[in-house]
């Protein structure tokens, strides 16, 4: 379930750069178009100097109207009320990819913080790709063996940013072959859903409790709240977990989910 008014754009990561740019035109289009004031922020980056201009330019081509790049490298960086007002004045939100923790461990309970729930709520458009769309969710995967069995030890969980409720996102899902870290997410927490997103792919939330899918590959939805039987209780960290009945959608482009009533939305 989303918060707010605002709309999200939630990115399995390795988004199109070179050729139509599908996912980035979509971000740019809801926050407005040529008249979009978005802003870049490039704390989970390594390197947030390149990362940051390299979004900059490249959404001054896909014909935004203003890009500013906000570096926060810092806590003390994002509780300084400059840094407030330019996002405050955001149509379009963007985080970048890098490390997750960083997000949440840098930004949470700050002025920055504040800000970006705010303008949320009064109908910006938040964005993030693999990084920037695991800390989107309440609650954030922090890392995970991929291509395993899940186990308790599979996946590490931390608390998000908190604008997508009731979800658990992972991203570069089927490229790094992360179903089993996903599966041990909602092995521990079956009353939210798993949504594991691939690259060059994205959901668009509206704010509706329901999203919609668009890029080149899919969208897994991974619902636990029919499971009947699981021995994650008692099983040992590294023991593979049991679980059944647990429910896959695989979502391409053009199809949707609704959230509400769990169910998957067909292509009209």
């Amino acid at each position: 379930m989303a918060r707010g008014n605002g709309k999200l754009v939630i990115i399995g990561g390795a988004e199109d750069k070179d050729g139509p740019c599908e996912i980035l035109q979509t971000f740019i289009t809801l926050a407005g178009g040529t008249d979009a004031r978005l802003v870049v922020l490039t704390v989970a980056a390594g390197d947030p100097e390149d990362v940051g201009s390299m979004y900059r330019e490249l959404f001054y081509q896909l014909g935004a109207g203003r890009v500013t790049v906000l570096h926060l490298p810092d806590r003390q960086t994002a509780n300084q009320k400059s840094a407030a007002v330019q996002l405050g004045e955001a149509t379009g939100i963007f985080f970048t990819g890098g490390d997750q923790l960083r997000i949440t461990s840098i930004l949470g309970g700050t002025k920055i913080d504040q800000v970006l729930h705010r303008r949320y709520d009064e109908g910006a458009v938040i964005a993030g790709t693999s990084a920037g769309a695991a800390a989107m969710s309440a609650i954030m995967i922090v890392e995970g063996a991929s291509d395993d069995a899940p186990k308790k030890c599979t996946t590490k969980l931390s608390p998000g940013m908190g604008f997508w409720e009731k979800v658990v996102i992972d991203q570069h899902f089927a490229q790094r072959g992360r179903t089993g870290r996903l599966l041990a997410a909602i092995a521990q927490n079956p009353h939210i859903l798993g949504v594991g997103i691939d690259e060059d792919t994205a959901v668009v939330q509206n704010g509706k409790d329901r999203f919609e899918v668009i890029g080149t590959q899919t969208v897994t939805v991974l619902d636990g709240r029919g499971i009947q039987h699981t021995n994650t209780s008692i099983s040992e960290p590294d023991e593979p977990l049991a679980l059944t009945y647990v429910n896959m959608h695989i979502l391409p482009a053009g199809y949707g989910f609704d959230l509400d009533k769990r169910q998957p939305l067909l292509p009209v």
